[in-house]
């Protein structure tokens, strides 16, 4: 069957989020398609859908996530108007994604992945080390607090949340003395010479579960859009995010417990590392599992399992 491409006159919509990485993200989507397919721009219509994680108020407000709706937030009104029919896909930050999407909805398609590593980001200082005792540190990440916590128990974590430009405007108004971004966001706005940022490695603080990974998501019935998308997906980006996320569905998929993962493929295998840890910082258990790429999914199950097990019965007990 010949496969039917979208025109300038009957577009394919890409839905997405109205901050400006979200829309760099669509944008980058947008060109890859184009790209592949040897159609004009205009073939693709970008349409800007707010959702309920974009409320000024709770942004302005720094409610956590945790108390407003988790992960769901930023995509709720997205995955209703692709079931709808209003978009075709949707382009998102993976690591703001449900391990398990609503009915009818599907994830397989993930474009190349960018720098996982988390940025420090401050006017006066280079990294936690150089952090006074007590000082204050803007973040709404769940990880990110738990982590820092662990690690420095003096510091004093507040939450701080928003787009890029609302949590830099933040800092320089002195709500904190150093925040926390994604090295893969500040690259994509292409501002990684405008903003005070050091690169925090992996081995002094594990990423969030798909860090610097784009995902799309289309409608399961939707064969022509299927198509498309996988002349664009990334096969080893793909096989990471399997172990990755396969990990964090099996220990803890909603948003609720902070859990690090980190894979990454050598030699034709697939090395797996993790982190969880409790909220307050006061405890984290890591471990790392090999294995064959293939295998992937099973690997993320299994580290999680053997973080588990390592936690006992009552690491978990601040979700009662």
């Amino acid at each position: 069957m010949t496969l039917t491409l979208p025109s300038p006159a009957s577009p394919l919509k890409i839905g997405t989020r109205g901050s400006p990485l979200a829309l760099a993200q669509a944008y980058e989507t947008r060109a890859r398609l184009s790209a592949a397919f040897s159609l004009p721009e205009e073939a693709f219509e970008i349409v800007v859908i707010q959702t309920t994680g974009d409320n000024r108020a709770m942004i302005d407000a720094d409610r956590p996530l945790k108390e407003i709706g988790n992960k769901g937030l930023f995509t709720k009104e997205i995955e209703e108007a692709m079931l709808a029919g209003t978009i075709d896909i949707a382009v998102h930050s993976t690591k703001d994604m449900p391990t398990v999407q609503p009915e009818g909805l599907v994830i397989d398609c993930f474009l190349p992945r960018e720098d996982v590593r988390d940025a420090f980001v401050s006017p006066s200082f280079k990294g936690i080390a150089d952090l006074p005792e007590g000082a204050v540190v803007g973040s709404s990440s769940l990880r990110r607090r738990a982590q820092l916590l662990y690690r420095r128990p003096d510091l004093k974590v507040v939450e701080f949340r928003g787009n890029v430009q609302t949590r830099l405007k933040k800092l320089n108004d002195g709500v904190a003395q150093c925040t926390f971004l994604a090295m893969a966001g500040l690259s994509r706005l292409d501002m990684l010479d405008q903003v005070p940022a050091t690169a925090v490695e992996v081995t002094d603080m594990l990423p969030a579960v798909a860090q610097g990974a784009i995902c799309i998501e289309r409608r399961i019935s939707d064969d022509r859009t299927g198509e498309m998308l996988a002349a664009i997906h990334h096969g080893e980006t793909g096989q990471r995010l399997t172990a990755e996320r396969a990990f964090l569905e099996a220990l803890d998929g909603s948003c609720e417990t902070p859990i690090a993962g980190l894979a990454e493929l050598t030699g034709g295998q697939l090395h797996l590392r993790g982190e969880l840890l409790r909220p307050d910082g006061s405890e984290a258990i890591s471990g790392a599992l090999s294995g064959a790429v293939s295998d992937a999914r099973d690997i993320g199950q299994s580290l999680a399992a053997q973080l588990r097990n390592q936690a006992g019965p009552g690491f978990f007990d601040w979700h009662s």
